[in-house]
């Protein structure tokens, strides 16, 4: 089946397997905390080697023609990694401190080793002021003989077709 993207994305498996289990949400939960603490180079590793992470500016956007705020296949995923670890990020500094919560994970869709599960989130970020990031994560995590890896992460934020503040950092 094809990666569902969209922000209301409605669940392909039958109500009594939504349930996540507990090493995909873990593997979510490490994600997220390695982002907040800048620990970019773990961050890094819980990716596949043909992982996609994705941030587009309207839900129902084609990343192939449309413009989007986050397009990364792996190769440039090391990249980022490789800039955020540099330090010489200066739209950060100094870093924002960031903490997020991931909530109503839910599994929308299942094929082979790979689940897809579907999350809303709440990002906060602080450097001189407060700010809110809030929206729906979509994950595509594969089950590997080392453990559960991210294939892909799409992030739909809330206020995507607004103006944005700087976001150099991972969301």
């Amino acid at each position: 089946m094809a990666e569902p993207t969209a922000v209301h994305e409605v669940a392909r498996v039958p109500l009594a397997d939504v349930a996540v289990d507990p090493a995909l949400a873990g593997l979510i939960y490490l994600e997220a905390r390695l982002a907040d603490e800048a620990r970019y180079s773990e961050w890094e590793s819980l990716w596949a080697d043909d992982g996609l992470y994705w941030v587009p500016m309207h839900p129902e956007d084609d990343p192939e023609v449309t413009l989007s705020y986050v397009y990364d296949n792996r190769r440039r995923i090391k990249s980022r990694v490789a800039q955020l670890n540099s330090g010489a990020r200066h739209s950060q500094t100094p870093p924002s401190v960031m903490r997020r919560t991931v909530s109503n994970l839910e599994v929308v869709d299942r094929d082979g080793d790979t689940t897809t599960v579907a999350a809303n989130f709440a990002l906060y970020e602080y450097r001189y002021a407060m700010t809110v990031w809030a929206g729906r994560y979509v994950y595509r995590i594969r089950l590997t003989d080392d453990g559960p890896r991210l294939v892909a992460k799409t992030v739909h934020l809330v206020n995507a077709g607004g103006a944005l503040p700087t976001m150099s950092f991972l969301v």
